[in-house]
């Protein structure tokens, strides 16, 4: 992986786990929460990116604008899955968990569907990610059936993020690397669908709204604007490097969210969660190299 695609994914990892934090505190409604922060990240970006790729836009052909609406219901769906698996387990737990679910199937389907190299190191460096991934969820507690009722609710909720992962990595790194459409234009877009499609939901949830926006305005302004940033970051890096390897890096986040989780959040093990943060570090070091 190119040295400028692997700065833009790790500074992309630190964005992300943030707004994860955030998202988590914030305990929401997730049908408002994801449309206050669509709309606001849609309106915040929208000028920029009008300004700067109108002509493309105006150019954009089926297969562009079918990526696009992929894109806004997978989106949609993830943060409401994201949301609804906060509320019922842990961020230590179903963060690393949807990150880890994610990246596997990324890079199964980028190397299937689009036909990117499989070498040694990308390899090792999946299963090293993987690896740390099943040892922060739980590891051996998992295999033996000895856990509890909110970590196995944050093992399937935290699975069923990493599948609409590995569904919007695949769509928007193909939308961006092999259409040619320019990265911020391709989340404005996305982020743009999303909100419209969450408007009859939200409609229905007028006096919800209202409440959610009372409380929760300012995380959702936070995630409106970092959530953009950090995955239009992840964006660029899939048009200089393989989505195998950008998706799977991307996981360093957690790293960070372990120790948040642990730290911040009082959900404890930390030293486990570390260890297997450390197996996650060593995979991207791998992927890195197999660039």
């Amino acid at each position: 992986m190119p040295a400028t695609a692997l700065a833009l994914v790790l500074f992309a990892a630190v964005i992300h786990a943030t707004w994860n934090l955030i998202l988590k505190k914030a305990q929401a409604d997730p049908v408002c929460f994801s449309w206050l922060a669509a709309s606001g990240g849609a309106l915040m970006i929208g000028p920029v990116a009008l300004a700067l790729h109108w002509e493309q836009l105006t150019g954009l052909g089926t297969a562009e604008w079918v990526a696009v609406l992929a894109s806004g219901v997978l989106h949609v769906a993830y943060f409401i899955v994201l949301q609804i698996g906060y509320k019922a387990g842990d961020l230590s737990v179903v963060y690393p968990v949807a990150r880890g679910v994610g990246p596997l199937l990324s890079a199964m389907a980028a190397i299937v569907l689009l036909g990117e190299q499989a070498t040694m190191g990308s390899v090792a460096g999946l299963a090293l990610i993987v690896g740390g991934t099943f040892t922060i969820a739980g590891g051996v507690a998992i295999v033996r059936g000895n856990w509890s009722p909110r970590a196995r609710a944050s093992l399937i909720w935290g699975a069923l993020t990493g599948v609409l992962i590995a569904g919007y990595t695949v769509n928007d790194g193909r939308a961006v690397r092999l259409l040619g459409v320019a990265p911020l234009l391709f989340y404005w877009l996305s982020d743009a669908s999303r909100s419209l499609l969450l408007v009859p939901a939200v409609l229905r949830r007028r006096a919800l709204l209202r409440a959610t926006l009372a409380a929760s305005w300012r995380p959702a302004l936070a995630v409106a604007l970092l959530s953009p940033i950090g995955y239009i970051l992840v964006l660029q890096a899939m048009t200089i490097a393989p989505i195998s390897h950008v998706a799977p890096a991307r996981e360093v986040s957690m790293l960070i969210a372990a120790f948040l989780g642990a730290r911040m959040l009082s959900e404890g093990e930390l030293a486990r969660r570390l260890a297997g943060a450390a197996l996650i570090a060593a995979g991207v070091v791998s992927l890195a190299l197999a660039g």
